[in-house]
């Protein structure tokens, strides 16, 4: 229990040791140049830091901690079933997953929950530093649906700190401004997202925005057609972020903070 009773500073070594190699690797190996210094990385860091402190000061007890009360108490799905953990916990991580994906498809597919996702689409260049980069109503949205998932999954708590780790940790993979070799990444796409696969997902073009939800498997785009190869325009060339919130008056801090109370100008959709 000692790995579920440090998580939070397990999750954070994790967080920082993948942060920096993803920087270093971004910088050597850059596909478009965002990831070189930028006001808009301050932005997406101080976003960030609002974050961790809602959800420490806002919730009493987070997916790690729910999932102990649970597991005790043998609810939940898995709880029913009690599976020994070789099998209960990779399943349980799989369904969590799977979860997320559809919570991310919501998110762009639900108006009201789309106002509050595209803070993180906003943004004008795609690096590492766009993967913290989230308002904070829809961390607290998405902690709700977590918990949520939590209670009705039962899954052990070591599939939940897996879990945690593998969102942190992959988040700052697939944002990255990485450079990977053609054959490498059609490989790797077989089984898990890639930075070139997300990428897409942040174009301008809205047809590729919805498109390439996945956040760890590249399995549930394919399975649920929502899988985008390449887009239109080349990698280096496409337009990242949203065409209605171009204006630098539109990417500073207080402006994202208050974006979801906003209605966005009219643009001509590229795709017509």
């Amino acid at each position: 229990m000692n790995l579920i009773a440090n998580e939070p500073q397990l999750r954070f070594l994790v967080f920082a040791a993948v942060l920096c190699l993803m920087w270093f690797a971004q910088w050597s190996w850059p596909t478009r140049g965002d990831g070189r210094p930028a006001r808009r990385q301050v932005v997406n860091f101080a976003l960030a830091m609002i974050n961790t402190l809602i959800l420490r000061l806002g919730f009493p007890l987070l997916a790690v901690g729910l999932a102990v009360l649970v597991h005790e108490r043998n609810g939940g799905l898995f709880g029913a079933l009690d599976w020994p953990m070789w099998v209960s916990v990779p399943l349980a991580v799989l369904l969590l997953e799977l979860i997320i994906y559809w919570q991310h498809r919501m998110m762009h597919s639900v108006p009201l929950l789309w106002r509050l996702h595209r803070v993180h689409h906003i943004d004008t260049g795609f690096d590492l530093s766009t993967g913290v980069r989230f308002h904070p109503l829809e961390i607290a949205f998405s902690m709700g649906i977590k918990l949520a998932a939590v209670w009705l999954v039962g899954p052990h708590p070591l599939a939940v700190v897996l879990f945690e780790i593998l969102l942190a940790a992959g988040a700052l993979w697939t944002h990255s401004d990485i450079a990977l070799p053609k054959r490498l990444d059609r490989l790797f796409r077989a089984l898990v997202v890639t930075p070139s696969m997300h990428r897409i997902h942040h174009s301008s073009r809205r047809r590729e925005t919805d498109s390439n939800y996945g956040f760890h498997l590249s399995i549930w785009d394919r399975l649920f057609g929502s899988y985008t190869v390449a887009p239109k325009d080349s990698e280096q060339s496409m337009a990242i972020g949203l065409d209605e919130f171009r204006d630098e008056s539109e990417l500073n801090l207080r402006a994202l903070l208050t974006n979801p109370f906003r209605t966005p100008r009219q643009v001509i959709d590229k795709d017509i």
